[in-house]
């Protein structure tokens, strides 16, 4: 299973907890990254967005550990010129610049699935015609243990 976390969903776990929505997603997202971690079949896909998003985040002490979680992505994708094209024509969609640069390297690499807890990104790219993939990660985590 090869995962893409977008920076919204990497720091979902270091949002304030003490709401019941963010709290589940928090723990989907620890379940994934420690399948990703533990399970060979399953893989972690970073990107160089995804340094540039969460290296301009105002709070500094967020941005070092989304940083450090990126750390332990299996592979790093690079944006490059047909990555670029692709996110322009998902910025045609209403969808986000930096959302569609994400989605546009999750396609490019071939995950299974793009994670984000962003419901307006998420919203926006189930309409596109991204051929990724892209859920809630407690959504996508109740259909994993579901199907075992």
């Amino acid at each position: 299973m090869r995962v893409y976390m977008d920076v919204c969903c990497l720091s979902r776990m270091f949002d304030d907890q003490t709401q019941e929505k963010i709290r589940f997603e928090t723990e989907a997202i620890i379940s994934i990254l420690n399948r990703c971690n533990t399970r060979s079949d399953w893989e972690l896909i970073g990107s160089d967005a995804i340094v540039f998003e969460a290296s301009n985040a105002p709070d500094a002490v967020k941005k070092q550990k989304v940083l450090l979680l990126h750390e332990g992505a299996s592979e790093r994708l690079k944006s490059n010129d047909e990555i670029k094209a692709r996110a322009a024509k998902f910025c045609k969609t209403n969808i986000k610049p930096m959302d569609s640069l994400h989605l546009a390297i999750a396609e490019y690499a071939n995950a299974d699935v793009i994670l984000t807890t962003d419901s307006k990104f998420l919203k926006a790219a189930k309409r596109s015609e991204a051929k990724v993939h892209i859920s809630n990660p407690l959504d996508f985590y109740l259909e994993v243990i579901k199907d075992g």
